[in-house]
């Protein structure tokens, strides 16, 4: 195979892993959005404080892994459930820039609570993997990035198949039109809370990959800001479209920072995604798999 050649596919793959991570971490978006409707901006501090709940099973209460995980999905539940009740309760049917404004508010208390909260706890989380790479036809592959593809890949099977069952139908009715829902009997407060309990295992499972692999701290922030072009690139509420958003994000960014790098400078594969974005959305204005809004008049 030809040096460029080689380069230009491990630079692909290398883009697939990356873009797998970013599909775990935008699925805890997506999983909110189309079930609430709601915009978590706070989702970067999100996966953050769930990945430092995980650290503090491991390092300070000296859990193995998957009591670490259950302790920080356990944690995390509490804290949808707190946030649900005492917060987005009382906001049903308000206006939809208060709740934006509630889920940065979030974002701002999370993140001060991973900082003050976690007073010398590592950030990262060791995973019992190998660390060397490993070389697959010819190619060497970082195992942590493997092991978050295959993670991605079983959360969002899951997910769906979450949304094939009665629960997701309610989901799906309570999306569509809360006050209707409420009519039929559906509990909305509960399914919501639910909704942002996944969200909450989804970032555990997200944010421990990821501090694996990238070291955790401010890394943790870049990942969860790179989900908005994505899930905007794929249609906000599409599971298909999350995937097949984050897979072309990490690819794109991948080859640029090979190609458009060394030419431009440092900091223009950041700005390949966004391009990518704006030239998709002028197309398609509800991204690649999302539906149009159809109101009747």
């Amino acid at each position: 195979m030809a040096t460029g050649l080689r380069f230009f596919v491990a630079l692909l793959v290398d883009g697939v892993l990356a873009g797998s991570v970013y599909a775990l971490v935008a699925l805890a978006f997506v999983v909110v959005y189309r079930s609430a409707r709601i915009i978590n901006f706070s989702l970067a501090e999100w996966v953050t404080f769930a990945s430092r709940l995980v650290a503090t099973g491991t390092h300070t209460l000296a859990l193995p892994l998957p009591g670490a995980l259950a302790f920080a999905s356990a944690g995390m539940t509490v804290l949808a459930v707190m946030f649900n009740r005492l917060v987005l309760h009382p906001l049903v049917g308000r206006p939809a820039i208060s709740l934006v404004m509630v889920t940065i508010g979030l974002g701002a208390v999370l993140q001060a609570a991973a900082v003050l909260g976690f007073p010398g706890v590592p950030a990262t989380v060791p995973l019992p993997i190998p660390s060397e790479p490993l070389e697959i036809g010819g190619l060497l592959l970082a195992p942590g990035r493997l092991v978050a593809a295959a993670a991605a890949g079983v959360g969002v099977a899951l997910v769906a198949c979450v949304y094939r069952t009665r629960t997701g139908v309610a989901l799906r009715a309570i999306a569509d039109d809360p006050q209707a829902a409420m009519a039929v009997g559906i509990d909305v407060d509960r399914h919501f809370a639910l909704t942002w309990a996944m969200a909450g295992a989804i970032a555990v499972v997200a944010g421990t990959l990821s501090a694996a692999i990238s070291g955790g701290g401010v890394s943790l922030l870049l990942i969860g800001l790179k989900v908005f072009p994505i899930v905007v690139l794929g249609g906000m509420d599409s599971l298909l479209g999350t995937i097949v958003g984050a897979l072309l994000i990490g690819v794109l960014e991948s080859e640029a920072a090979g190609f458009v790098d060394p030419l431009l400078g440092t900091g223009s594969s950041t700005l390949a995604s966004y391009l990518l974005l704006l030239a998709v959305l002028l197309v398609r204005p509800y991204g690649l798999f999302g539906s149009p809004d159809v109101e009747r008049v």
